[in-house]
């Protein structure tokens, strides 16, 4: 699934940030946890002081044996167990208030009383709850998260939209671009660097383009119409020679092959002569056409075609196929759909129906009992094993008319032994490229 530079960006920025604050996460609760404790038990140590001189001041404290309200408790030690380094540690205690055990830091120490007696001290001091304290801090880093997710949205919508807008003009005027048309693309506004020496780079590839369009242009029309001279002259003298009397058979035969193949180079001639002239947008003047008396004149123009293939056409008007476009690219578009029906139809007792709708015109064939193969029926060059003679470029030309007109469509189906073609408006293109 393709999605846009601002929303692949901010995708991968969120899960990075994620991953970011999970790990800052871990080693801030850690270093919190370890100054807690380092300031706890700094507590406990200069309490440690403090009570040691209070008990040589104050014996009565030597008697505390629980905990109270000074959180320590003092007893006689055994020798054996007596120590006066310093051992800190965490354990839980019960807390009647919260009716749960609740974490507490211990020191636990020995000294020697004014009377020489060893004696056990253990301090005890409440801390901070590590489950409450993960559950503050991650409930802080979620709406951090969130917040930093939220502005990294607001800067992609609002601060990188209006900086990557000349890009977006860029890219609209690359798909919208034409040879011969460029009047008709936005023009470039930004003092971004980098979008400046693109769509410099841009044009200058354009004019390029229009250059060496320009001058190909030129060269097939003009190899084309220096073709069309020398071919009509052959063409002419093969008829001239073809009436001398003293010709056998044979030489007649051959000069009749010879001329069918100039013929048939003069029809590949102007052909690709008409496929450049429609590629070129050179066919520019539109009208309402009306497809259905369009198609009814076509039919009576052919009517001799049809009649010595011996073909039956059915009609189907169910309503009027009215589209604006060029009156000749229509003609041409019609005409070689029905000559490809009559073409590669049975030879004897075909059928043709032509079926037409307000939005879709069907021409419908009998002919081979296979379908055609989709990836080459609209290729140039591309010929029916029924028909040498043909050239190859009239369903091409077909389809360079169709990509002339966003709203025109066509597809090919192969139905009940039916070779269907439709020409269809305001439909996605379905024909192969």
């Amino acid at each position: 699934m393709q999605i846009s530079l601002k929303n692949y960006t901010l995708r991968y920025l969120v899960f990075v940030f994620l991953a970011i604050m999970a790990l800052w996460a871990s080693l801030f609760y850690a270093y919190i946890l370890e100054e807690v404790y380092d300031n706890v038990d700094d507590g406990l140590k200069n309490q440690k002081i403090e009570i040691i001189r209070e008990a040589y001041r104050n014996p009565e404290i030597l008697e505390i044996r629980e905990f109270g309200v000074n959180q320590f408790r003092i007893w006689a030690a055994d020798k054996e167990t007596f120590s006066e380094k310093n051992k800190l540690s965490s354990q839980f205690y019960y807390m009647p208030y919260d009716d749960e055990q609740e974490p507490y830091r211990v020191l636990q120490t020995g000294f020697y009383g004014q009377d020489g007696i060893p004696y056990h001290l253990e301090i005890r001091t409440s801390t901070v709850e590590e489950d409450d304290l993960m559950l503050d801090l991650a409930s802080a880093l979620l709406v951090l998260y969130v917040v930093l997710v939220l502005s990294l949205y607001l800067i992609n919508e609002f601060i990188l939209r209006r900086a990557w807008r000349p890009f977006k003009v860029i890219l609209d005027n690359l798909n919208h671009y034409r040879f011969g048309k460029k009047e008709d693309l936005k023009p470039i506004q930004t003092n971004v660097l980098e979008f400046n020496r693109l769509n410099q780079d841009i044009q200058q590839m354009w004019q390029r383009n229009e250059q060496v369009f320009e001058e190909q242009k030129l060269f097939l029309e003009n190899a084309s119409h220096e073709l069309q001279t020398p071919l009509a002259i052959t063409i002419n003298k093969l008829e001239l020679l073809m009436e001398d009397e003293s010709l056998t058979e044979t030489q007649l035969v051959q000069l009749a092959d010879a001329k069918d193949s100039l013929q048939r180079m003069v029809n590949l001639n102007k052909s690709l002569l008409m496929l450049s002239r429609i590629e070129n947008k050179q066919y520019r003047d539109t009208e309402a056409i009306d497809f259905n008396r369009l198609i009814h004149s076509l039919v009576d123009d052919l009517a001799d075609f049809i009649a010595f293939k011996d073909i039956n056409v059915v009609w189907q008007e169910k309503g009027t196929f009215v589209f604006t476009m060029n009156k000749g690219l229509a003609v041409i578009l019609l005409s070689n759909l029905l000559r490809n029906a009559i073409r590669y139809n049975h030879a004897a007792e075909g059928k043709i129906w032509i079926e037409i709708l307000a939005d879709s015109i069907s021409i419908q064939n009998t002919g081979k009992v296979d379908p055609l193969p989709q990836e080459l029926i609209f290729k140039r060059f591309h010929k029916g094993e029924q028909d040498s003679s043909s050239n190859g470029v009239g369903l091409a030309i077909v389809k360079s008319i169709i990509d002339s007109y966003k709203d025109l469509s066509i597809t090919y189906t192969f139905e009940q032994e039916k070779h269907i073609f439709r020409v269809l408006k305001s439909f996605p293109k379905s024909f192969p490229n």
